[in-house]
């Protein structure tokens, strides 16, 4: 729906090695990433907090066998996830960096950094098991908690949203789309959003609070 979205919004053959997470032994799990295509015109490149959509099949690499694929699910639409916060497993948010519109890739992700020991039944994916994904990835836009939509809110520049600033962004944002809503739509989304990230309760949301990706350019 409409409202959810505007509640989000106001708030998803070369070969590369990215170290990922450590195991207790202290030797660093890698996901192997294998460009397939690169198209000519390659930008954005993805980064952390960036809204992307994406198709990709799964695989196990013991036997090869085929345990999801997006092009079956959703009626057959591209996943849409926020890169980097956890939306996805940890080899695929560490496969997905710095890719662009049109690119794909082949990745291999080893258990700690995808269903680890314990496994996913519901997912027909054993314990201890190294993944493959195909991806094709179509589309990297500005997250929903990017630096940008953080400064477009704050409109007096002080480094946080009151609840001023956030009402007028989400009048906008309703504005924008052209449907009528009732008042109340409006003031639950807004209460909604400083119940779950005003966290001292101050009545302002912080760049901490709102959980900016790169809190170095604010």
């Amino acid at each position: 729906m409409k409202e959810n979205a505007a509640t989000a919004e106001a708030f998803c053959l070369l070969t590369i090695h990215t170290h990922g997470q450590k195991k207790d032994d202290a030797t660093a799990e890698e996901v192997k990433i294998e460009v397939l295509h690169v198209p000519k015109e390659c930008k954005p490149k993805s980064k952390k907090g960036d809204m992307l959509n994406a198709h990709y099949d799964g695989y196990l690499a013991a036997d090869g066998s085929k345990f999801y694929c997006s092009r079956t699910q959703n009626e057959g639409h591209p996943k849409w996830f926020v890169l980097g916060v956890g939306q996805v497993i940890k080899g695929l948010d560490i496969a997905m960096m710095n890719m662009c519109p049109g690119e794909k890739r082949k990745v291999t992700i080893p258990p700690s950094l995808a269903y680890g020991l314990q496994g996913y039944a519901q997912g027909k994916i054993p314990p201890n098991a190294t993944l493959i994904f195909e991806i094709e990835l179509y589309t990297v836009s500005k997250g929903p908690r990017s630096v940008e939509a953080f400064t477009q809110i704050d409109m007096d520049s002080d480094k946080k949203l009151s609840r001023d600033e956030l009402s007028h962004y989400l009048k906008q944002e309703f504005e924008r789309d052209g449907k009528k809503r009732d008042a109340s739509v409006h003031d639950s989304i807004l209460a909604d959003i400083f119940k779950k990230n005003d966290h001292d309760g101050d009545g302002f949301i912080s760049a901490k609070e709102y959980n900016v990706y790169q809190h170095d350019e604010l």
